[in-house]
């Protein structure tokens, strides 16, 4: 599939979903705050473990004659909070913050526990906080989706091709709609998921972010490099020659 260019507006489908990017920086997390019953714990040795192979989320229960409430009465709640950190150093680096509420159905397991240990939550609701907005995702949405298959893999990525091929970045200018302005002072790769990549676009005021979207969505990371190649290429057959720093 050709990919003569990107339109200004990407389709919704060319994105993560808020269910996804809440699951994608729960499997690649190295820390997480952890709040029961007023204290705060800071797990600092995830080491990139998918938190859900250590938390098992369970739905609450219905308190009875009232379906749509919860029966949590004398359960210690559990707040779980995340933030997710740009790879590259970018002008405001934190991407998105997620807190995970619940309540406890097991004592909190930490970083002192032998591996394998799990703790079950009764989960309440996760929110996702961007500079897009606020998202709140139910435990039905959050089962349905799937981590990135790049997520483990992302931050390594990004740093190799700012830190090793920083024209390839500049190359994959050509592709912005539309084109970047002179008050464009330098463009960073931000963020790459299963759908594309983000540009960072900074000016000497603010900054605005751009996504180059792949032909086709990936469905493991073998499958990135080809993905990649196809943005270059497009990059390549454009006739615009940027030269903004990168």
């Amino acid at each position: 599939m050709s990919l003569p260019g990107v339109p200004a507006a990407t389709p919704a489908a060319a994105r993560p979903t808020e269910a996804e990017r809440v699951r994608s920086v729960l499997a690649a997390a190295h820390s997480m705050t952890v709040v029961t019953d007023g204290v705060r714990t800071e797990v600092c040795h995830l080491d990139g473990g998918d938190v859900l192979g250590r938390l098992h989320l369970h739905p609450a229960a219905p308190a009875a004659g009232h379906p749509s409430s919860l029966l949590n009465d004398g359960l210690p709640g559990i707040r779980l909070e995340f933030t997710d950190i740009a790879p590259t150093p970018v002008r405001d680096r934190v991407r998105a913050r997620i807190t995970v509420l619940g309540h406890l159905l097991t004592p909190f397991v930490d970083d002192s526990a032998e591996p394998g240990a799990t703790t079950c939550v009764e989960y309440g609701q996760a929110i996702l906080e961007t500079a897009e907005g606020t998202s709140y995702i139910g435990l039905e949405e959050l089962d349905e989706a799937w981590p990135d298959p790049l997520a483990p893999y992302e931050a390594g990525m990004l740093t190799h091709l700012l830190d090793d091929h920083p024209e390839l970045v500049t190359l994959l200018l050509r592709l912005v709609r539309p084109l970047p302005s002179a008050a464009v002072v330098r463009a960073l790769p931000l963020a790459l998921d299963r759908y594309g990549l983000t540009l960072r676009l900074e000016e000497r005021r603010g900054h605005r972010d751009v996504r180059l979207p792949f032909p086709s969505p990936l469905d493991d990371v073998e499958q990135s490099g080809a993905q990649i190649q196809a943005l270059l290429s497009a990059a390549r057959r454009r006739s615009h020659h940027n030269t903004l720093p990168a």
